[in-house]
Formats: C-alpha cells, structure tokens, sequence
C-alpha cells in the first residue's frame, strides 16, 4: 500500500500526517505557521512525522496541500491590489454593489468589445486603449483580472486581452471564462477579482511546500485541495486559487466524517482565525449550488456548503459599546496571541507590557504590537511605506510605532493588504490564564489580560476584575458565540434563514436555560463532531450549550491534513447548445463554435465534446485514471401548440484516484 503525506496549513499551524492506504495514520505533526516563510512551517511538521516514523521520504508516493489562507485573507479583507479589466461593459455594471464592494477602490479598465447573447462579437476588442490603460496602472497592482461580456460563449476577446496583459506588464492575469462556465457577467468579474487578489498568496506557498519537500529528499507529486474537498494539482492551483476558497475547511469535512464515521452530524472545526460548520448527510457533505459565500461575497466557485464564522482561538478581542452596555468582540481580525510573540520576543513584550502596566491611564493601543509579513509586490503610499520601513527590524509596540491617527489608519491598510499582521489578546492568552493551553508563554497572557482588564466600560469602571475574571469571559464568549452559530446554521439547513435568529429572545433564553413557568429548550438531533486543536477543550461545553453530544474524535486535531489525503479528482465541463434561428443549433464548445441543423446530432456533438473536456481537465488536474458520467438538461417551451427548443445544458463529469509516485 503506498504512504501518503498530507499537509495543512492554517493561519496558526500547519498540520502533517503520514497516512499508509493499508494500516492508516502512522505519525503525525503540528508546526506553527511561519507567515513571513511559510516553508519553515511546512519543513518543521513534515520533519517531525519524518522523524516519528521509519518511513524513508523517497516511499512518499503523493503529496496533498489543504490550505486556510485564501479562505482568511477573504474573511480579513486581505489581498493584493488588482485591475479589472471590463471588455463589453459600462460604467453601470462596474457600480453593482456586490462588485463595487469587491472591488474595494481598485482601478476598473472599461474596454471596448464582448459578444452577444448568441455568441457573436458586438464591438472589435480595443487593444489600444486597453494597452495605453495598463501600462499607466501597473506599477501599482498585483495582477489582473479579465471579463469580457458573454466570454463564456466565446472568450476569444478574454484571452487577446490576457496575452496583451502579460507582454505589456508581466503581471498575473486571470480570466473569467477560466473559473465559471455560467452566464452572469458582473458576478463572474466578481470572482475573476478575488481569484487574480489571491494569486501571489497561493504561489507562495505551493513553492515554499515543494521547496522543503525537495529539501527533505521527496519527490511525489503534489496535489492541493479544492473548495469541494477534490484534488488538483499543484500547478493547476496556481492559475485558479479561488478554487482553494474553503481548501481547508473542506479538507476537515472529508477528513472528519472519514474519522468520526458519523453518517449524520454537524462537522464544527476551529481554528485560529475561522470557525467553519458542514453538515454531514448520509456521510457526504452537502455541494453549494448557489457558488461559495466568503466574506459576504457570493462567488461562482463551486465549494462544499460551508457556513464561516470569523471566530477562532486567535480572534483578535475587543470592546464593543451598545450605549451604557459593554460587551466583548472577538474577531473577526486574527491576531498574534500575545503568549505566543513573547516565546520568540521575550524581552520585547515583557519589558513592554511592564512599561504600560505602570501607567496611570489605559490606552488602547496598549498591549499590541505590529510585524511585517510579507514585503509589498507593488509600490506603497508614501505614509504606508514608512510605516512598513520601521517594522523591518523587527515586532514593535503599537503605541510606540504610531504617532498619530494618519499612521494607525496606514497601518490598518498594511493589515488589510497582509503586509502586517498585529499581536494583541486572544482566546488562546486567555486559555494559558485559565490553564487549558500550556504551549506558551503564560506570564505575557496574564499582562496582556491585566492591561486589557483596566479599560473603561461606559460607565467609567475597569472592564474586568483583573486577568482571571477577563479570561473566564473570554473563554464564556467564545462558547456562546460558538454555540450561537451552530444554532444559525442548523436552523438555515433547516428553511430558518432569518440572520440573527440565535439571537431571539426565545433563543437567549434557551440558551440561557431558562426554567420558569415555561421551560425553553433547543436541541440539534445530529452529533456535533469538533475538530481543530482546541475542540477537546471547548466543545463539550460548545455542544451542551445546544443539547447535542459532542464527538472529538481520534486525530481530530489533524482532520484536516487526513482530509487532504483521501480525496480524489473531481471536475465537471459544461457546454451549452442555444437555437439563435428556429432549425439552426449552435454548440460552445472550448475549441468554438458549431452549426449544426439536427437537434439529436448537435446533442451527441455537445456530450462528446463536454466529455473531451472533462476527461481531459481531470487528468490534467493529476487523475491517474477517469471515470465519466454525461447528463443533459434541455429547455424547451410551447408556442403555438408545439414545442420549441431554447437551449441545453450538457455536463460531462470526471473522477478518478490522483496519480502517484511508484
């Protein structure tokens, strides 16, 4: 049977296993998450399980990659500054609220070109002026993302335009005829966007993974998870990240219900940034029809139906004030557990920390830091560069690196483009306060939640009576906010999708285990099967909250780094027959289009082509051999006492096992 390694890599830690097809997991390992080289990371997990086993790294037959950073530098609102280049489209279409907002003030190119509805070109494309637009707004983008008006039918103006793209300034360019096959074309542009924002992030660790790898002596091919829980290969991952959109979380729900043997359950990981639900159906995770939701945005990725929660054990806290009521924040930003900056910056944040707990008044820039991630891919503001320059030395205290509101507001940018990251509070300092996490430096967490205690509720008094009373809170909140959103999301499976119904009244109370003259109760009738490194400490109390058992099982801690290996390629071609004159059916196919006058022959065309495509994308996606399946969808309405054709939709569908080394 050949060994397999699987690797995760989250916004805390990056998870190995080494999984043998015959007897199961033989090692595995946490590393933490080196943001600023990833590679680190990945080489210290993978050099663990190496080191636990007897296994020689040239018996690795394959290599799967889940990841978390796409899905949370979507939840943060992080990512490089891209172009959208709009072929076909005016100004109006640019101001959709969902792609403004996606857009988030990057620069749109509107072109001239597209095609009509049946696929014929309406304007020549304008090379020219698309030319002239970026080479004047490439120094300061990341990449570029491509939508050409009806491209899904022929995206000849598509691929011109990103050939023009790459000569002209050698950035990355992303099409949208490449990630969805589905008409609509604002909402491809928008997830044309987030694909070419994600790009470096997902280059960067594909090469710093097969960088250690080779280091280590393995020479297996390397697959990474897509949002549907399938595997892909690396290189193909590279072009289309957003596909890696819920890589993770996906990855967990293979690799929980593969563990807990659940048929039915409601898969709950957290982690340090997100908490992320699945519901578990007759063993199988449910597929989103609707495309995946992330940070508010609805995409045309097809992913598992994952329901994301900023909240996780390194969710940055905060105070919140709703008129004279005070209330704790967490998340939905990531932070730096301050116990864990001190184990690799001892001096720095305890002399810090020391240095602000003398003074008479609390700041709220107190107890946080600032550090550099990555350095910037495009030119910066002259006020974020300088801000950025004077963390190269290292980590600094907040209210030592800011000196005014001008600066905090760049260095809120940098956070927001992931070229910094902030150390400050987090459930995981309150769990070394409250001994249920040991892994740190405890002595910080205390200063931390002491400084953090002494803010000024709306009242004018101290938040907390100190780092246990703060700490208790915390932990208080992450449960019940944890609970909260297990309820939300059981009750959306269910028809219920209200927002804010956890927060009923009759919900509170429920929750609150009300017993009065009226006993109010709310119970899930499926296990809750918790994974990350923290469920055994949480959800117990997570799952009692909502009256369900509570399942953690073996390995939970590393679901997802096994999800990644018991995977398999999955991918699906469609290609759409329209009627643009009654007795004419046109085919569009990858290779173009085709006329044809017999409805049964332009069908038989169209399933041979999908099924082309489609046994092809899989094993190009690293399938070593493909199982495909054809169905077709027609339309047709009646006019005149007769039927008339209007369009079918053929999907060819391939799976196969993902090739491995001999």
């Amino acid at each position: 049977m050949a060994v397999l390694l699987g690797i995760d890599t989250g916004g805390t830690f990056t998870d190995a296993v080494l999984y043998d097809e015959g007897k199961g997991v033989l090692a595995k390992a946490k590393s933490l998450t080196t943001h600023h080289d990833l590679a680190i990371g990945v080489g210290g997990a993978v050099g663990a399980v190496l080191s636990q086993s007897d296994i020689a790294p040239a018996r690795i037959a394959l290599v799967s990659l889940s990841t978390t950073l796409a899905t949370n530098a979507m939840v943060e609102g992080q990512g490089g500054r891209v172009g959208l280049v709009y072929i076909g489209f005016d100004a109006a279409d640019a101001e959709r609220p969902d792609l403004k907002a996606a857009l988030n003030g990057d620069p749109v190119l509107l072109i001239a070109g597209g095609h009509d509805a049946m696929g014929q070109v309406r304007a020549p494309l304008d090379e020219a002026g698309l030319v002239e637009q970026a080479r004047a707004l490439a120094p300061g983008l990341t990449g570029f993302a491509v939508t050409g008006r009806f491209a899904v039918l022929d995206p000849s103006h598509e691929i011109a335009a990103r050939e023009i793209l790459r000569r002209e300034t050698g950035l990355p360019v992303t099409c949208g005829h490449e990630l969805s096959a589905k008409l609509d074309g604002p909402k491809r542009a928008l997830t044309c966007v987030l694909n070419a924002r994600l790009i470096h992030l997902l280059e960067a660790l594909i090469a710093a993974t097969e960088g250690r790898l080779a280091a280590l002596g393995i020479a297996a091919p390397l697959m990474v998870v897509r949002g549907d829980g399938s595997l892909v290969a690396a290189e193909v991952a590279k072009a289309k990240p957003i596909e890696t959109i819920f890589s993770g979380p996906a990855a967990s729900a293979v690799g929980g219900a593969f563990l807990a043997g659940a048929p039915d359950a409601l898969i709950s990981d957290i982690g340090g940034t997100t908490t992320d639900v699945v519901v578990l159906r007759g063993a199988r995770p449910r597929i989103d029809p609707a495309g995946a939701l992330i940070g508010g945005f609805r995409t045309m990725v097809e992913a598992i139906a994952i329901r994301t929660c900023g909240l996780g054990g390194d969710s940055e806290v905060a105070i919140e004030q709703h008129g004279l009521d005070t209330s704790l924040k967490l998340g939905p930003r990531r932070a730096v557990p301050l116990s864990l900056l001190a184990d690799s910056h001892a001096d720095l944040v305890h002399s810090t920390l020391d240095r602000q707990l003398r003074a008479d008044l609390p700041n709220d820039l107190f107890g946080r830091f600032a550090l550099r991630l990555h350095p910037p891919l495009a030119e910066l503001p002259a006020l974020e560069a300088e801000v950025l320059a004077r963390l190269e030395a290292g980590p600094m205290a907040a209210d030592k690196l800011i000196n005014n509101r001008r600066e905090l507001n760049a260095l809120q940018r940098l956070v927001n483009r992931r070229l910094a990251i902030m150390s400050a509070l987090t459930p995981s300092d309150a769990a070394h306060q409250l001994g249920l996490h040991h892994a740190w430096d405890k002595p910080a967490a205390e200063k931390g939640l002491t400084l953090f205690a002494r803010r000024r509720n709306a009242m004018g008094l101290p938040y907390a009576d100190g780092a246990e009373d703060l700490a208790r809170r915390i932990i208080e909140t992450l449960t019940r906010r944890s609970a909260e959103f297990l309820l939300e999301c059981a009750l959306a499976e269910d028809g219920f999708r209200e927002a804010g119904l956890s927060r009923h009244a009759l919900a509170v109370a429920a929750l609150d285990g009300h017993s009065g003259l009226v006993k109010i109760g709310l119970s899930l009738t499926a296990p809750v099967v918790g994974l990350g490194a923290s469920a055994a400490t949480y959800y117990g109390d997570i799952a009692g909250l909502v009256g369900a058992p509570s399942l953690v099982p073996e390995h939970a801690e590393v679901a997802n780094a096994v999800g990644a290996v018991v995977g398999g390629v999955h991918v699906s071609a469609e290609v759409k027959v329209l009627q643009p004159v009654e007795g004419i059916f046109r085919v569009f196919t990858r290779s173009g289009t085709r006329d044809i006058l017999d409805l049964g022959e332009a069908l038989v065309h169209a399933e041979e082509a999908a099924r082309i495509q489609a046994e092809s994308d899989a094993l190009t996606a690293g399938a070593a051999t493909v199982e495909t399946s054809v169905s077709v969808d027609e339309k047709k309405i009646l006019a005149e006492g007769r039927e008339l054709f209007v369009e079918a939709l053929v999907t060819a569908r391939a799976s196969g096992r993902p090739r491995i080394s001999a």
